[in-house]
């Protein structure tokens, strides 16, 4: 017998209630009366302050006691009891409007719990896990089968309610479901025989250590995280455009093969940027939260959807490590969970503080191939003095003559450091170098207002000159900080303004080393940013990455005696201002303009020159041989490899703000962007903080707790949901809400012993993933009896082995395993399998869809470039996400479209192709085993004889239509060398790729 030792806490999940157990007479809080208050009641007296009618809370017993509406071992006068049983529709609760009234055995059970003292309990995932006893069995035969601890967990259900596991599935079948469960391949039929044919009884684990060890099982994990990180490769809404964010995938994969433990799995993702030292792995995990949408529509304003790109990264959170609908408490308190409205806001100061940058990542194969090249260019570029053509003059007369020349027109500028710096949002910061750094926020218009002392000068200031300088923290290296796809690193200067002591200083003219309005355009004129005109201005795109320059002439010489005061407005369609400048003045009076001069090689040509050093003459003669005409020829080499230095990949990463520099949080009324209310300190909701010691106060505290034990939620979460994947569903059907509108787990039990198991276990996937797929519960065969149809259609209880169709991107992966065309090539930026045009033409600026050559063309579906606006057509077929969301569990739809997308998308059709060349080549003279080669690369066990024969049948039916002429074999097999026999056997290929066991694990 198996001793059942069920808590009365935890006895309502089994489905009976404790009276059932005990004989007593008493519902459970949280089997009985906790969802009939939560459906009938919260909405109007639940948390939710705003919705709440009669200032009446019925989720607190104290408030419930205190209003009177319960009243403990007195159901007589408990006025909650009056009001249901009411007769009269003005008074009866719930109201006619609200929906169905209780019934009689609902009334009964609010009456019985009222007269046994009405205890509340806590929401039982409130309350941090317990390992359980492991249930002890009795029984030899139950003994023999049980494997491990789940299975003793499942027994004890299964035997509570009379019924008894399934046979132990048949090899062929058990080996085809552990492959794909945990790599998401099929085995190859060679080694699908190889473990059927192990007599080892130690076989089935070292399979499973085999493929845990696998690369391809970090490359199956991935993509069930990537749900939940809504990962795409654009940024969504209208324009949608192509984002760079491939490395993170990259990660994940790499972390999931290392086994890296989910504690520091989740502190690395959320907040690795704030690790000590941080590597660039870890900067890299940082991209989860920047997995957001993007909007670069032109009339959006880039402050409110940052706030809706922050409602989204609070509810995936939420979703992700705590299995809860923090969502819903945006706009009010939750109607349901102890969640207020406040706890929202507080929950987001934590992960609000952040800045958004790109990062440069150094591939090792991309920077020792820019190092080789850079080194040839150097070699290069020190052999240019021995090119000089020397026929007319020598090197040393040229170099004078051009020293010359440049020394008329050079400039002697004066750095001008600020005595005061304000703009309506961003942070300006002086560096050493007297340039200034933007950070912070920026709007698509912000104001540099700066003061400069300039009492110094002891002659009349002629000009000013604007750098505009390239640095790694801005994007594409800038010199502005517009961050849109096409634009990142712009910026765009509408106007620039002068005073002193309240008087305007009036520019008269104004030069530029380089400016266009946008890449495409025409030169912009120098002038629009002192015409009076906002809607004209300079801007360098085009020129991302490299110093320019701005020179402004006053109208007049201008004789400092105070405070100069600038003014740049930066106002565009998008929000784009400067990211690092510097102000220069000069005082010379010969004709300044802009130049394309390096700043530092101008400084020296304006000094005397019996002032300068072996270095600055060095600096010199670099320069002009890098420009002089007469080396032109020489310099093509150069010019050529430059044009080929491999730009190293970005990724979009976070970055914790200075602390003296935070960005505040505010309640926002019902949710609304433009309706800050009072600022709030961050924290956890309040219903966790009871216990949870010192309060998270950052993105990397929040992150420590999440993976705490102080926070009851994330291992049962993460656990239930690698279940699911394992089983089709979890033991929580909710995978994405632990909160009290929850169905309660089939095994309670067994879900708190897995979490306490993964925790204590180093939190260890790949030992979990080993624990469940080595359990006779996991081995089941998987048919459906007519009692199981009866007792148990949804395989609750789990007494068969799980049976339903793969996901989307294993279809098409099983489709390229069979036919010998998968790549395995892992990593690296996102491919183009084959897909019709016509899928991305309805999408903005009707993108094309070109398909991918090589081995691209064949690598898995993990790596499939995901459009959000127009996704990939066969994985949105069989219910694949567009990564607009956080997505917690697919659906799983089975309709005609999917047969019909087997059977006729060219990708499909494509492999089938291969399959049916592979045969004829292999087996040229054997139909019999050409057949069965087409069957067990796909299906992996051997056909019956009845199959074969309707395969060899089909065959034949097709072979003689083709040799008659009734179908053409080049036609269907896309090769005019096709013979008919090819393309019989493609067609034999394209039928079995249709049945649905292929695409079913069972």
């Amino acid at each position: 017998m198996i001793h059942n030792r069920i808590p009365t806490t935890i006895a309502f999940f089994l489905g009976f209630s404790v009276s059932v157990l005990s004989g007593a007479e008493t519902p459970s809080f949280n089997a009985d009366v906790r969802p009939l208050l939560a459906a009938k009641c919260f909405a109007c007296h639940g948390p939710d302050e705003e919705a709440r009618e009669a200032d009446l809370r019925l989720d607190l017993r104290d408030h419930a006691v205190a209003a009177g509406a319960i009243t403990p071992h007195q159901p007589d006068a408990s006025e909650l009891l009056d009001r249901i049983n009411s007769d009269d529709e003005f008074l009866r609760m719930p109201p006619p409007e609200a929906g169905e009234p209780l019934t009689v055995k609902e009334r009964n059970i609010l009456r019985e719990w009222i007269a046994s003292g009405a205890k509340y309990e806590q929401h039982w995932a409130f309350v941090p896990p317990v390992r359980p006893d492991v249930p002890e069995i009795d029984n030899p035969r139950w003994q023999a089968w049980s494997r491990n601890p789940i299975d003793r967990f499942v027994l004890n259900r299964l035997l509570t309610n009379e019924l008894s596991p399934s046979p132990a599935a048949d090899r062929y079948t058990l080996v085809r479901r552990v492959y794909l469960d945990l790599i998401g391949l099929p085995p190859t039929p060679a080694e699908a025989d190889a473990f059927v044919n192990d007599a080892d009884p130690s076989a089935y684990e070292r399979l499973v250590d085999r493929l845990l060890a696998s690369p391809r099982y970090g490359e199956h994990w991935t993509r069930p995280w990537l749900d939940l990180a809504r990962y795409a490769d654009t940024n969504g809404y209208e324009k949608d455009r192509p984002r760079s964010v491939w490395p993170y995938r990259n990660w994940v994969i790499e972390a999931l093969n290392a086994d890296k433990p989910f504690d520091q799995f989740t502190i690395e993702q959320l907040a690795g940027d704030m690790l000590q030292n941080p590597t660039t792995d870890q900067r890299i995990a940082t991209g989860f939260h920047r997995q957001t949408m993007l909007n670069e529509e032109g009339g959006i304003d880039p402050l409110e959807f940052r706030f809706y790109a922050m409602v989204d990264r609070v509810a995936t959170t939420g979703t992700v490590w705590m299995g809860l609908t923090l969502g819903c408490a945006q706009c009010h308190t939750h109607k349901y969970d102890p969640i207020t409205h406040t706890d929202y806001y507080r929950f987001m100061a934590l992960l609000n503080n952040a800045d958004e940058p790109d990062l440069a990542v150094p591939i090792s194969r991309i920077v020792e191939r820019r190092q080789t090249i850079q080194n040839r260019i150097d070699k290069l570029e020190s052999k240019l003095a021995t090119e000089f053509p020397s026929e007319k003059m020598s090197l040393q007369q040229a170099l004078e003559t051009w020293i010359e020349q440049e020394r008329q027109t050079a400039t002697d500028w004066t750095v001008l450091l600020p005595s005061s710096m304000r703009t309506n949002l961003p942070k300006l910061e002086q560096l050493d170098d007297g340039s200034i750094l933007s950070t912070g926020d920026i709007t698509k218009r912000d104001v540099f207002q700066l003061a400069f002392d300039l009492k110094g000068f002891d002659q009349p200031i002629i000009a000013l000159r604007l750098e505009v300088l390239p640095d790694e923290r801005l994007p594409a290296r800038g010199p502005g900080r517009a961050y849109y796809e096409g634009r990142k690193g712009d910026f765009f200067l509408s106007e620039v303004t002068a005073q002193s002591d309240g008087q305007p200083i009036a520019f008269g003219s104004a030069s530029h080393s380089y400016g266009k309005i946008s890449v495409g355009s025409g030169s912009a004129d120098a002038a629009n940013v002192i015409d009076g005109e906002g809607s004209t201005g300079w801007s360098t795109s085009g020129g991302e990455g490299e110093p320019h320059q701005l020179v402004l002439i006053f109208e007049e010489p201008w004789n400092p005696s105070g405070t100069l005061e600038i003014q740049m407005l930066f106002e565009r369609h998008f929000a784009a201002s400067l990211g690092r400048f510097r102000i220069s003045a000069t005082t010379d009076t010969h004709d300044v303009q802009a130049k394309t001069l390096p700043v530092d090689v101008e400084r020296i040509l304006a000094n005397d020159p019996t002032t300068w050093t072996v270095h600055d003459r060095q600096m010199l003669r670099q320069q002009f041989l890098r420009e002089t005409p007469l080396l032109a020829d020489a310099r093509k080499p150069i010019d050529t490899l430059r044009k080929q230095l491999p730009d190293l990949p970005v990724t979009l990463v976070m970055q914790e703000r200075d602390p003296e520099n935070p960005r505040a949080t505010h309640r926002h009324h019902r949710g609304e962007y433009l309706s800050p209310r009072e600022p709030v300190s961050p924290g956890v909701p309040s219903i966790f903080a009871e216990n949870s010691g010192n309060q998270p106060n950052d993105r990397l505290s929040l992150a420590r707790w999440l993976v705490s034990d102080r926070n009851p939620l994330a291992s049962r979460v993460t656990v239930n949901r690698d279940w699911r994947e394992f089983f089709g569903a979890g033991l929580m059907r909710t995978n994405g809400d632990f909160g009290t509108q929850s169905e309660p787990p089939t095994h309670p039990e067994l879900l708190d012993w897995l979490a306490r198991e993964f925790v204590d276990g180093g939190w260890s996937r790949k030992r979990l993933h080993r624990l469940i797929v080595t359990s006779a519960t996991y081995r089941q065969a998987s048919e459906l009896t007519r009692e199981m149809q009866e007792r148990d259609p949804g395989n609750r209880l789990l007494a068969r082995g799980p049976r339903f169709r793969v996901r989307a991107e294993t279809v098409r992966d099983i489709m390229l395993q069979a036919s010998g065309r998968l790549s395995s090539k892992m990593g690296g930026p996102s491919v183009y399998p084959p897909q019709p045009n016509s899928v991305t033409a309805l999408a903005y600026g009707n993108t094309s869809w070109t398909p991918s050559q090589g081995d691209d063309r064949y690598r898995r579906s993990l790596y499939t470039f995901l459009k959000r606006t127009a996704p990939f057509a066969a994985n949105a077929v069989f219910d694949a996400p567009s990564g607009e969301t956080c997505l917690a569990r697919r659906d799983r739809s089975n309709t005609p479209l999917q047969a019909l997308t087997l059977l006729n998308d060219e990708m499909f059709l494509e492999l089938s192709r291969a399959l049916g060349r592979e045969v004829v080549r292999t087996h040229p003279q054997s139909p019999h085993d050409a057949a069965t080669r087409i069957f067990r690369r796909l299906l992996t066990r051997p056909p019956t004889d009845a199959e074969l024969q309707l395969l060899l049948d089909y065959y034949a039916q097709q072979l003689a239509r083709l040799q008659r002429g009734e179908l053409d074999a080049a036609s269907i097999a896309a090769d005019p060398q096709a013979t008919p026999e090819i393309a019989a056997w493609m067609m034999v290929a394209r039928a079995v790729m249709n049945l649905d066991e292929v695409i079913t694990k069972s």
